[in-house]
């Protein structure tokens, strides 16, 4: 593509809408018997590069310099944890948010996305200061902020966004935006970082700008993830490696149930989460979590006097020592002994993090009693999905008794598909 400036946003029109045929649904679903091959993955890849260069030309009236793809993250164990040093093992899914974009010699950044309503909104680039710039253009503002901030000669510029990844869905929608836009803005500028600073730049982005205190895994999980394998990261000391993961080869599948639901306490709870977690570390006497070693955490129990705090640790401790056992289970070909591992995961989560809700309970209990292996919440909680291992040919039947569940209580009807491991962030035109 070329890479001329795009005309001025502030004359900038959204236009016709896309034609049917080529329109991108936010909630696009893989069915739950679905597998993603490397040259599906290409074809995905040219067809959204395609139909998002398009729409940015429809938009700004030029072609785009390029385009870039993040995905959303699904995280098969150790949550929570990311922010108390510890670890994590998440997977790249096959939805990505897709962001075309070209360099503007004006001082603005523009920004429209196919997926919300509104026109094109227009920033100025010395208005972007931290909890300025409301909605869904607070994070690749706050991309751009964190970028300059840090010393990148970078500056005005178009972005068009398109997105598969469902939003409140804890699949990290948030997070793949800003990484699609931070390695979009490095191209543009001759800044190329590799995924941990891509990663450092969007968490940067999303603390100081927008504002939530989240840890490093969903931006290390889409830029950093290759297809096929999970990532064990430690958080403490960033070291980060791919392990093989192919539940088809041992006849499993790995489901997501997104629940539909995101409940109103989910930014408040997260904080006080995190509040309570570096208060445990600061009355024992440690600068995190991840400094009490599993066979030491009764002792810490013992002296911690908050019952809420207590139980804030336990969970944090217990979770680093879960991800332990299933790259040990992964590593020795002994991947469906992950189920009883996932359904303690869920269990610590319920009851000593607090952060599930009657609907993921709901999936969770359901799927066991469906004959799956194990379940667990995944993401944040408060709503969101839940992570389902379970044998391929009861992949049909465990949907429809979840969705049946889920009915039968009120709730809203989920959304069931394959967690395919899949590539991280990428450019794709």
């Amino acid at each position: 593509m070329n890479s001329s400036s795009a005309s001025s946003a502030s004359s900038a029109s959204p236009g016709d809408p896309l034609a049917p045929d080529t329109a991108l649904a936010p909630d696009t679903a893989l069915a739950p018997d679905s597998t993603v091959t490397a040259d599906d993955a290409r074809a995905s890849d040219a067809a959204r590069a395609s139909d998002t260069a398009r729409l940015f030309e429809r938009i700004f009236g030029a072609e785009p310099t390029g385009v870039w793809a993040a995905p959303g993250r699904v995280n098969l164990i150790g949550e929570h944890t990311d922010y108390n040093d510890g670890f994590v093992m998440p997977l790249a899914l096959p939805h990505t948010t897709t962001v075309a974009a070209a360099p503007r010699g004006d001082g603005v950044l523009a920004l429209y996305s196919a997926d919300l309503p509104g026109p094109v909104a227009v920033l100025p680039l010395e208005d972007l200061t931290p909890g300025a710039v409301p909605g869904w253009t607070g994070y690749p503002a706050g991309v751009l902020w964190a970028l300059r901030d840090a010393g990148h000669e970078v500056g005005g510029a178009s972005l068009c966004v398109t997105s598969t990844v469902p939003t409140g869905a804890g699949l990290s929608s948030s997070a793949a935006l800003e990484v699609a836009s931070a390695m979009a803005l490095c191209e543009l500028y001759g800044a190329v970082p590799d995924g941990q600073r891509l990663a450092r730049i969007a968490q940067r982005a999303e603390n100081a700008f927008v504002g939530v205190p989240c840890g490093i895994m969903d931006q290390m999980a889409s830029a950093c993830c290759t297809a096929g394998h999970l990532l064990h990261l430690d958080t403490r000391d960033m070291a980060a490696r791919q392990v093989p993961f192919d539940m088809a080869a041992e006849g499993l599948r790995l489901l997501v149930v997104d629940t539909r639901v995101k409940h109103d306490l989910a930014d408040g709870g997260y904080a006080e989460r995190r509040a309570g977690c570096e208060a445990g570390a600061e009355a024992l006497g440690v600068p995190s979590l991840r400094s009490i070693p599993h066979d030491g955490l009764d002792d810490a129990l013992a002296r911690l006097g908050d019952p809420v705090v207590r139980a804030l640790v336990r969970h944090v401790v217990t979770e680093n020592e879960r991800v332990a056992r299933v790259v040990e289970l992964l590593e020795a070909g002994r991947a469906r002994e992950l189920g009883p591992v996932l359904s303690e995961g869920h269990a610590s989560l319920r009851d000593d993090f607090r952060v599930s809700c009657p609907e993921l309970d709901l999936v969770v209990g359901t799927a066991v009693a469906a004959g799956a292996l194990g379940a667990r919440m995944t993401g944040g909680g408060f709503g969101g999905s839940a992570v389902v291992l379970v044998e391929a040919d009861a992949v049909g039947e465990l949907g429809e008794r979840v969705v049946a569940a889920s009915a039968a209580a009120g709730h809203p009807q989920p959304r069931v598909f394959e967690a395919v491991p899949s590539a991280g962030a990428r450019r794709i035109l």
